[in-house]
């Protein structure tokens, strides 16, 4: 072969070693960002759901605050969606990408709409806000670099990559979502994969540490005490595939109803809508309480409650909590707030598992699984980062429930295409 055949090859090789140069660049601020962001919404929700009631003489939020609080975050939600970059991306959109570009105050809106809707006990998530500041610090701090506008976005990709590696436990799963978010583009995926595991395994040492530096202090996402699952029963695997159906129906309600309550703001204006939605939430989590559940856990995204519903034995209080989170859910999305999708919709499906633990007997680990898959395939239409994200939740003890989880995940990525194609052909049969 001639060298003018090879020239091609070796530019493609000299690309790539630059874009993983890059994202090595990028991974070790972003992460520091992520983890200062985190801690953020973590010291802000001790504060105000925790020290707060014990100033006012109570051991648990109460009422006012449930529902006062919630309001309050909607109001400031407001504010900050008026500066540039609107907050970010409203989380029923389908990318995460901020409005205004690096340098401007579109980072502030983004921080300050994220915290307002996290730490007031708004149903959302944090992973849609990384994404946008990974996307931000990641194109800032490579602005000086000459490189075509499809790098560029590939560096951006690979800044997200690394925000996501401290939340979802590691490189891998946040590599598997920036992979299957490319499926389907013209973009080569070595070149979006290679900048993208750069990044979150530079970003994910940051919390394991190296040497003798040791890792920051991030919570862990496995939920601890788990009893071992080692094996596979016919029942499980019937259940997998039904959560997986249970998943993807309500991921489709959730986004139905949403939109529907999004489409008002133009009716009845932005801050109205902010405001009930926090009071609605609010509500519906003292409803909650009055039925005998935690408030606390309808409100927040959801992952800290993950241990205290797999605890549950009573098939009527998660039942409660099923339906008061996914009311509190929809309405978090729908208003106008500023968060991510995937968290609460990972407790729902743990919620639809653990009513298998208690009707069949079902291992909670298992549960754990197929609910984390199903939920986080419904809602994201991925697969394989929900079926690894699962076997993170479970750690060992949930090493033989992959394929459950693997099951579980198909049946809602299945399920939520065949509803998506349904919506699709009806609303093209009104247009005509």
């Amino acid at each position: 072969m001639s060298n003018a055949e090879s020239a091609p090859e070796q530019s493609q090789v000299r690309s790539l070693l630059r874009l993983a140069l890059l994202g090595a660049l990028v991974g070790l601020p972003t992460g520091l960002v992520s983890f200062a962001f985190i801690s953020v919404v973590h010291l802000l929700e001790v504060w105000m759901w925790d020290d707060l009631p014990l100033l006012l003489g109570s051991h648990t939020p109460p009422w006012y605050l449930v529902v006062g609080l919630p309001v309050i975050g909607g109001v400031l939600v407001h504010l900050a969606r008026m500066l540039p970059g609107d907050g970010g991306a409203s989380p029923l959109a389908t990318s995460h990408a901020p409005h205004a570009t690096p340098g401007q105050w579109g980072v502030l809106s983004v921080i300050l709409a994220a915290l307002a809707t996290l730490s007031f006990g708004l149903v959302l998530g944090p992973e849609a806000p990384l994404i946008a500041l990974g996307i931000i610090v990641a194109t800032w701090l490579t602005s000086w670099v000459r490189m075509p506008q499809l790098d560029r976005t590939m560096v951006g990709m690979s800044g997200s990559a690394a925000a996501m590696s401290t939340l979802f436990g590691g490189p891998l799963v946040a590599g598997l979502m920036i992979l299957e978010a490319a499926a389907g583009t013209p973009v080569s995926i070595v070149a979006v994969v290679i900048p993208a595991l750069m990044s979150a395994s530079v970003a994910y040492l940051l919390i394991t540490g190296m040497g003798m530096m040791s890792g920051l202090p991030m919570q862990s996402l496995a939920v601890p005490d788990l009893p071992t699952y080692d094996s596979v029963r016919p029942i499980d695997l019937v259940i997998a595939v039904i959560i997986g159906g249970l998943g993807a129906l309500t991921a489709a309600m959730v986004r139905l109803y949403a939109g529907k309550l999004a489409a008002q703001e133009k009716r009845i204006g932005r801050l109205p809508l902010l405001m009930g939605g926090g009071l609605a939430v609010g509500l519906v989590a003292l409803a909650a309480r009055a039925l005998g559940a935690n408030s606390q856990d309808v409100l927040f995204s959801g992952q800290a409650a993950m241990s205290p519903l797999i605890a549950q034995t009573s098939a009527g209080a998660v039942a409660v909590l099923l339906v008061a989170k996914a009311l509190a859910y929809l309405i978090s999305l729908g208003a106008g707030f500023r968060g991510g999708a995937i968290f609460p919709a990972i407790f729902l499906g743990v919620a639809f598992a653990q009513l298998g633990v208690i009707w069949t007997g079902m291992s909670p680990t298992v549960a754990i699984a197929m609910g984390t898959a199903a939920g986080m395939a419904a809602m994201t239409r991925t697969l394989l980062a929900p079926v690894l994200f699962a076997t993170i939740l479970t750690a060992e003890a949930g090493h033989d429930a992959v394929p459950v989880a693997a099951i579980a995940g198909v049946a809602a990525w299945l399920a939520s295409s065949w509803l998506d194609s349904r919506a699709t052909a009806k609303q093209s049969a009104d247009a005509s």
